[in-house]
């Protein structure tokens, strides 16, 4: 009889432990996979700012010509795109990326005053192109903003905050837009 017990508390321990290492590896890998999606999310933004600095040589160059009295908004593109591409980190490019579009607004309702530049074939495939990527990183930015939110989410609830806190899982920020971001483009004629 004792040796039936012991085998059956045996059994148990077991059947315990195996609850316990599965449920463990399942949140693991529940949190990796956030994480990543994380990660992933912030390389797609990554990519678009890229190909936007890109672009920005090629938007200066058609609008030189035409923007003589502009200088400060050309200046301003040009300084917001060297910090972009010296940045280093989320906070650092997040904060570049705010003060480029800040820039690039300021650029295309300036534009509005220059009939002539509005009918340059190149300026509107430059201006048109780098709407699109503006639009793809506002999209970007919101996917990326719900993965960190699921991800900051889920290492809070229980069980899986256990399991964070053992490994040392912190919230990840989100991307904000800075307070002169959220203002209105202020055109002067």
């Amino acid at each position: 009889m004792a040796i039936g017990f012991a085998i059956v508390l045996t059994v148990g321990i077991i059947l315990l432990l195996v609850i316990i290492i599965g449920w463990f590896v399942g949140i693991y890998n529940g949190l990796v996979r956030l994480k990543n999606n994380i990660k992933k999310s912030w390389a797609n933004i990554d990519v678009l700012l890229k190909q936007r600095s890109d672009e920005l040589p090629k938007l200066i160059a058609s609008v030189k010509g035409y923007m003589k009295h502009e200088k400060g908004v050309l200046t301003e593109i040009t300084k917001a795109r060297s910090a972009m591409m010296n940045a280093k980190g989320k906070a650092e490019k997040a904060k570049a990326d705010n003060m480029l579009t800040g820039a690039l607004k300021s650029l295309f309702a300036v534009a509005e005053n220059y009939p002539q530049l509005k009918a340059n074939e190149n300026f509107m495939q430059l201006q048109s192109r780098i709407t699109g990527i503006e639009n793809e990183l506002a999209d970007r930015r919101e996917f990326y903003n719900d993965s960190v939110n699921t991800y900051n989410i889920k290492i809070h609830q229980i069980p899986a905050v256990f399991v964070a806190n053992m490994l040392g899982y912190k919230d990840e920020e989100l991307f904000k837009a800075e307070g002169k971001d959220r203002e209105d483009v202020k055109v002067e004629f």
